[in-house]
């Protein structure tokens, strides 16, 4: 299967480096006017999901979601989060180390479309 969100090698540095602090992690890809659309990184349970939210999937065992709104926009995109050097304006957990999450995206070819994930949403 095709994943729809996938992590660079010094992504997943960085997220272990936060689970190893903090616990487990979930992701959120941000749509706000403030932060772009900035990956942001939270303790999982610290950002409250609800009925409008989507999972894409996960990276480095940490569930990805998306508001459906915003996945409109993006579903024919895989995303790749990468880490840059930095200071975003959330409240993601990497930002005290000077670092952000980055969201790269590319089209997804037919082959890939035909085999993606499957998304999960929260039941009521």
């Amino acid at each position: 299967m095709t994943p729809r969100v996938t992590v660079t090698e010094n992504a997943k540095t960085v997220i272990n480096q936060l689970k190893s602090k903090y616990g487990e992690l979930m992701f959120h890809q941000s749509g706000g006017c403030c932060d772009g659309s900035q990956p942001m990184c939270f303790e999982k349970g610290d950002f409250k999901l609800g009925n409008s939210d989507i999972c894409l999937g996960e990276i480095e065992g940490c569930e990805f979601w998306m508001s459906k709104d915003q996945f409109e926009y993006w579903q024919h995109t895989q995303l790749n989060i990468n880490i840059t050097e930095g200071r975003g304006s959330s409240f993601s957990l990497e930002i005290p180390m000077g670092l952000r999450f980055l969201t790269e995206s590319r089209m997804f070819t037919e082959a890939e479309t035909a085999d993606l994930n499957p998304l999960r949403v929260i039941e009521d």
